[in-house]
């Protein structure tokens, strides 16, 4: 059920520019091969841009009917992040990443993509009243690129009522798509614990503090937190992914390294896990006359959409694709996401479209086999274009 059917931007270009994408990934803060492909094709839709926010960030603006640079009246954020991840490519179609070691395993070449066929429609026919801000954004795999934008003046030189993002969902088939009021996507925070004994000659173990077995100790009561203390109904995760330390076999070492993660959809039990990595740390540590330092390293904030606009975008979903394929009560995920940063400062919502096929679910994002379904293009280049004209129809209804 897309409407508009006969708006529609150059599929097979666009295709093309996504796979180019896909064949050159570029991490985070290094998208420029990235950033000048973007600058080239909207330069020749004729649409002005602002380059080197964030590092290599581009903002272009759309102006409606009448509007320009120094009379732009209400505007939209439309965001699309631009950077790869390092993971080495196992796929064996014809556009698999010409780079070893990178890929695009998250779709933001498709991201990018779609906004550049919205580029095309909104570009193409301007009878809107206001300015449509398409936000280019690096550096959101672990890179915070939403922020280092916003440092660097996106939202004072580029003013918006209202921002907007969408992220392919690979546990959605393609044809649907999804968004909700609130957390959609889990703040993240990453610790380190550096647990301090006193090392000697594994022989002699009553001469020593051994980390190890504290460091263990701690990991396992460290899974308590979230079974024993946080509200079945607000949803936490703790993980312990990495543990360092000593050198061979037949030496205590002086330290032990606990590396993990916390995700949380509320700032409430996030707080509650950071107290709970101090306190237990500590007292374990305590207890067996070593001790233990926590360091807290922050993430990404909750991506929690306003509801005003999560629900607007959840009518522009229905609009595109029918009730049936429209999710607009998805339960959230306990990934993060730096659009965060973008809603604690605008207005907004961000929503999912479905990457699967055949009508099931498909690789995983981050996977080594992922690839973005090329059909989203069409369907997300239109959504864009309609929700963009419909937010302005929405303003001058006031």
């Amino acid at each position: 059920m897309y409407l508009d059917q006969d708006n529609a931007p150059n599929i097979n270009q666009l295709t093309a520019f996504r796979r180019d994408l896909h064949m050159h990934p570029e991490l985070k803060y290094e998208e420029n091969r990235t950033a000048d492909k973007i600058a080239a094709y909207l330069t020749a839709l004729g649409i002005p841009m602002v380059r080197g926010l964030g590092t290599t960030g581009i903002v272009a603006s759309i102006y409606g009917q009448g509007r320009d640079a120094a009379n732009p009246g209400p505007a939209i954020g439309i965001r699309a992040d631009m950077d790869a991840l390092p993971v080495q490519e196992t796929n064996q179609f014809g556009h698999i990443s010409q780079y070893p070691g990178r890929m695009h395993a998250c779709g933001h070449d498709g991201h990018t993509t779609m906004v550049m066929g919205a580029a095309e429609l909104l570009a193409g026919r301007r009878d809107f009243d206001g300015t449509v801000h398409l936000i280019f954004q690096p550096g959101e795999e672990g890179g915070a690129g939403a922020r280092a934008m916003m440092q660097d003046g996106l939202f004072t030189q580029f003013p918006c009522q209202a921002v907007f993002a969408l992220h392919n969902w690979p546990a959605l088939p393609q044809g649907q798509m999804g968004v909700r009021v609130g957390p959609i996507m889990a703040a993240a925070l990453r610790f380190e614990i550096v647990v301090r004994g006193r090392g000697g000659h594994a022989a002699l173990p009553h001469t020593t503090v051994d980390p190890i077995p504290v460091a263990c100790s701690i990991v396992g009561q460290l899974q308590t937190l979230v079974s024993r203390g946080t509200d079945p109904l607000d949803a936490a995760v703790l993980t312990v992914g990495k543990i360092e330390s000593g050198t061979v076999e037949n030496i205590i070492p002086d330290e032990a390294r606990i590396y993990g993660t916390c995700r949380n959809l509320t700032l409430a039990s996030q707080q509650f896990l950071i107290d709970g990595l101090h306190r237990v740390s500590g007292h374990i540590a305590e207890a067996h006359f070593a001790s233990a330092e926590v360091i807290i390293k922050p993430g990404y904030p909750n991506t929690t959409n306003h509801r005003k606009e999560a629900l607007f975008m959840g009518e522009v979903m229905r609009e595109m694709v029918g009730n049936t394929n429209a999710h607009t009560d998805v339960l959230p995920a306990m990934t993060a996401e730096d659009f965060g940063f973008m809603l604690e400062e605008v207005p907004g919502a961000y929503g999912w479209i479905g990457n699967g096929s055949d009508g099931q679910p498909g690789v995983g994002l981050h996977n080594p086999g992922y690839d973005f379904n090329d059909n989203n293009i069409a369907l997300g280049a239109k959504f864009w274009d309609r929700l963009a004209r419909r937010w302005f129809a929405t303003q001058a209804q006031r």
